[in-house]
């Protein structure tokens, strides 16, 4: 089995567990590849005793990979999805941050989880991704205009609201006054979006959700539509540009851009161990089902 490893710190705790994780895929015979700065972190700390062969972008991988794990929490999961992109290299998170709704596999259980994984006791789920663009030229989005979780516009700068002309099939919706306006995915539901009211949205429901953010104009609410939908935004700021996000990346466009965000034309690959389930996920996550009364 060849593997890839993607992390982003190595310190802590993290220590600890970034050793059990490399010395059990070592005992497994596993071919381990690390992001080149993921690695050069830990060789600082005098670890590994062995030399390991690195990946540094996009162009380092292939399909030869079965799999990419992630090591630190949801953000790390989300920038690890920039270099798998559309090669199909099934995605597994260690969780070593705080929520993990994507990284789902607790510190405590990474040997038992390769062992589920060398004995392929896991399903492959397919999750959509959005894609963006815009009528001006905007070179980060030239390469990399993919999210996973969501796409969001929002203000920058400033105090006040931006208005977000939404249209949906090139028919007009609504126009939001509001700090911004976020369209996830049902793997996006449980981030951004839920936290400014949004629903949870089951990872195989063919959906995406539209969710204002601090909306001055209280009549608006989130609202789910089909994934095959061309949703056309128009940005309206009083400064000259407004912020735009792709998960965890941002950029600046321009008050009166118009983007266009559609279902991406590949999606992304994860697994699901057998003992893990996105409903086990929610009620540890959120507590439900858990009586906090005293």
């Amino acid at each position: 089995m060849k593997v890839g490893i993607y992390g982003q710190y190595y310190k802590g705790e993290a220590i600890s567990y970034i050793e059990i994780l490399l010395k059990t895929l070592a005992a497994k015979n596993i071919d381990v590849f690390i992001e080149e700065n993921f690695y050069d972190l830990i060789k600082v700390n005098n670890f590994p005793e062995k030399e390991y062969q690195t990946f540094s972008s996009y162009k380092d991988l292939d399909n030869s990979f079965e799999v990419m794990l992630t090591v630190g929490g949801d953000g790390t999961f989300l920038r690890a999805v920039t270099y798998v992109r559309d090669l199909d290299i099934p995605i597994l998170g260690i969780n070593i941050g705080r929520l993990g709704f994507l990284a789902t596999i607790q510190k405590d259980s990474i040997s038992e989880a390769i062992n589920l994984l060398i004995t392929r006791k896991y399903t492959i789920n397919e999750r959509t991704l959005l894609s963006v663009t815009s009528n001006k030229k905007n070179d980060d989005l030239s390469e990399i205009n993919f999210a996973l979780n969501e796409i969001a516009v929002s203000r920058r700068n400033t105090t006040s609201m931006i208005t977000v002309e939404s249209y949906l099939n090139d028919e007009y919706l609504t126009s939001y006054w509001a700090d911004g306006l976020i369209v996830a995915t049902p793997t996006g539901s449980t981030g951004y979006s839920l936290s400014c009211g949004g629903p949870v949205i089951t990872p195989n429901t063919k959906s995406l959700v539209l969710t204002p953010i601090a909306p001055h104009n209280l009549n608006a609410r989130p609202l789910v539509i089909p994934e095959n939908t061309t949703i056309k935004l128009k940005i309206i700021a009083r400064e000259k540009q407004a912020l735009l996000s792709l998960d965890s990346r941002t950029t600046t466009i321009d008050s009166n851009s118009v983007i266009t965000i559609k279902k991406a034309d590949f999606s992304l690959k994860t697994i699901q161990l057998d003992q893990q389930t996105f409903f086990k996920t929610l009620r540890d996550k959120l507590l439900w089902g858990e009586d906090k009364r005293n």
